[in-house]
């Protein structure tokens, strides 16, 4: 039998005989990594341990600590859950059951029979008693006509003979474990046994395909973990998460709100949460203008004519708002779905020349996306949003200084914001499947190596994602850990040779002739809802102090301070201090208790000495009583600590 040639993760090459499975490979490496081993990804597509490999390929052996690993884990765990459902309830049909981010779901009709929260606790322990039977995870091939058979006569599932209406002969695999037979692609663990404890967190509807015409199924959610320690210090992390939640605190706080006569995903900005997102704005275009960007305007909608020609229609076409069509012209126009063909335009409205390079426009343009109602979060998944988006054009020779500057301007933002954890994920095309990205190979290459080139030079801490590019390039993103562990993709750059061919964009060369500029994407927030939500979450609501809607609130301990505390307020608001004052007829601790529970950083407290002396008492949020002070050394400490904060952020980042 010939040998075939597998390269690793760490640059080595070693033989083995053609057919060798995953499982075989990792305990030719090692006993440790055999018994850690839950998949392997072979040429970037991950495949379950017993998969043979038949031809040269790259091979990654995946455990718990990688990314893939967990979702193999989940994706298995899925199969599980829907092995009890089918115990427990022998008519219930399968939709899909995916991993997702942190856990897994399955999309289940159960007919006539209503399930309630009350029971998950049911199917959860028939979960776990599934796994313990420690069965098998067997993948295997059948025929079209097999899986239609297998779903009409044996399991009447409509979903699932839907799903294979759309497959072809050759690329149909089921999978079996214990008593249960499903439709799916692979990158499963090797037996139920490895999940020793799981979580089956909540439950909602969820359209089949997402599709509101369709029948609404039952979404059930869950989570596993190897071990049961895991799990314990899951529930701990999901309680604190609770307690941080953007949608509990933005509404105490009042930051923000929704209406459903406005809309669902599309927030209401309060008065503090606009204050807070103007602070921001005026934070990012400083950074911004002391960097050489230029500010640009552009419109909320575009004609469709626009979206064609930077291939956002046919990549995202289907997940826009409907068209707007013209009363008599009859012409499409989109609500605005990206920022970058818009500045594309700006860029064409006049000659440009070799000098006037690198251009860099920035906006913070608001963008819509047709989002499907159960897949609306919050601020974090919304159906429009505000992006503090800027787009570079430069020569070729520019693009490395060019990126890296970026990457000095998401580290500022970072810092300053208190984000110390963080992964720079280089996102580059899947290995295999490159139908769905536009450009040359030639263009795709430089980019790539651009992006690589200037992490390394940074000293970036790095990870390779390969599938996760934008269609039009590959980009790197900013994978944050906030203040409880989890991990949230803020920022991206992204370089693109695509759009400026696609719009004819050209400079004016040295030698008079016509070159094509290469664009830069980028975004240090991302989206200005999602970064505030992660900074809520982030600060438990406790903003820095620049940023906080509420700098100071004034207490008076009785009615007749307050004279004195509308002078004190006065006095502060004139150095742009934000205060303001409690004048209900409460008692000083449940005023203190009141504003602790605000978030307001410091609280000035007014009585018959104070107002003798000319003075107020401070407390500091969280720290308690910091004495008796004069106004104005009240305003020079919130002002010294404010500047000293900005300060050393600008000496070490700028």
């Amino acid at each position: 039998m010939s040998n075939l040639r597998i390269s690793f993760p760490d640059g080595s090459v070693r033989e083995f005989e053609k057919g060798t499975s995953g499982r075989q490979i990792a305990e030719s490496i090692s006993r440790g990594l055999a018994q850690k081993a839950l998949a392997c990804e072979v040429n970037g597509v991950v495949r379950d341990l017993s998969f043979p490999i038949e031809e040269d390929s790259t091979l990654k052996i995946l455990t718990w600590d990688d990314t893939n690993g967990k979702q193999a884990f989940w994706h298995s765990t899925a199969h599980i859950l829907a092995e009890a459902v089918q115990a427990l309830y022998p008519h219930a049909k399968f939709g899909i059951g995916p991993s997702i981010e942190n856990g897994f779901y399955y999309d289940i009709d159960f007919g006539d029979s209503v399930i309630k929260e009350e029971d998950l606790a049911a199917i959860e322990q028939k979960t776990a008693e599934m796994a313990a039977k420690n069965s098998t995870f067997r993948l295997y091939p059948v025929s079209k006509q097999e899986a239609l058979d297998f779903y009409t006569s044996k399991h009447d599932n409509e979903y699932k003979r839907e799903l294979i209406e759309n497959l072809n002969d050759g690329e149909i695999t089921f999978c079996d474990q214990g008593d249960f037979t499903d439709l799916c692609r692979g990158g499963h663990i090797p037996e139920t046994g490895l999940v020793k404890a799981v979580k089956l967190t909540n439950i909602a509807g969820a359209y089949w395909r997402g599709n509101e015409k369709n029948k609404m199924l039952t979404r059930i959610y869950g989570i596993s973990f190897p071990k049961k320690s895991m799990l314990d210090e899951y529930l701990t992390l999901l309680e604190e998460a609770r307690k941080r939640d953007h949608r509990k605190l933005g509404k105490e706080l009042e930051l923000f709100t929704f209406s459903n006569n406005v809309g669902a995903g599309l927030p209401l900005w309060l008065p503090k949460g606009t204050e807070l997102r103007e602070r921001l704005e005026r934070f990012m275009r400083d950074a911004q203008r002391r960097m050489g960007y230029l500010p640009v305007v552009t419109p909320h909608i575009g004609n469709k004519r626009l979206y064609i020609t930077s291939g956002h229609y046919e990549k995202y076409g289907k997940d826009s708002f409907k068209p707007i069509l013209t009363p008599e012209e009859g012409e499409e126009y989109f609500l605005k779905p990206m920022n970058c063909p818009h500045h594309c335009e700006i860029y064409k409205s006049k000659q440009r020349s070799y000098r006037d390079l690198p251009l860099r426009f920035a906006e913070f343009g608001t963008v819509y996306r047709y989002e499907q109602s159960g897949e609306l979060s919050g601020l974090t998944r919304v159906r429009g949003f505000t992006q503090d988006d800027a787009h570079i054009f430069c020569r070729q020779d520019q693009v490395k200084e060019e990126f890296m500057q970026v990457i000095d301007l998401v580290l500022y933002v970072f810092k300053t914001l208190d984000f110390t954890e963080y992964t720079a994920q280089i996102s580059l095309r899947d290995k295999v499947d490159r139908a769905r990205y536009i450009g040359s190979e030639e263009n795709w290459e430089k980019a790539e190596s651009a992006i690589i080139e200037a992490a390394a030079e940074k000293g970036l801490p790095t990870v390779v994602e390969y599938g996760e590019a934008a269609f039009y390039g590959p980009k790197l993103d900013f994978m944050v850990k906030d203040a409880i562990g989890r991990k949230w993709q803020l920022g991206t750059i992204q370089v693109d040779y695509n759009l400026p061919e696609r719009f004819e964009l050209e400079y004016v060369a040295p030698d008079n002739g016509r070159e094509r500029p290469v664009m830069i994407h980028r975004a240090p927030f991302g989206s200005l809802e999602r970064f505030v939500a992660v900074l809520i979450e982030h600060c438990a609501g406790k903003f820095p102090l620049w940023l906080t809607p509420e700098q100071a609130m004034i207490l008076p301990v009785s009615d007749k301070f307050g004279d004195y505390a509308k002078k004190v307020a006065q006095f502060v608001k004139n150095y742009d201090l934000r205060a303001s004052i409690d004048e209900r007829s409460e008692k000083i601790g449940k005023k203190i208790r009141d504003a602790e529970l605000q978030k307001v950083p410091y609280m000035l407290i007014v009585g018959e000495k104070e107002e003798a002396e000319n003075m107020v008492s401070v407390r500091r949020q969280g720290q308690g009583d910091l004495g008796t002070m004069s106004i104005e050394s009240f305003v020079n400490l919130v002002e010294s600590e404010i500047k000293g904060k900005l300060a050393q952020v600008e000496k070490e980042e700028v």
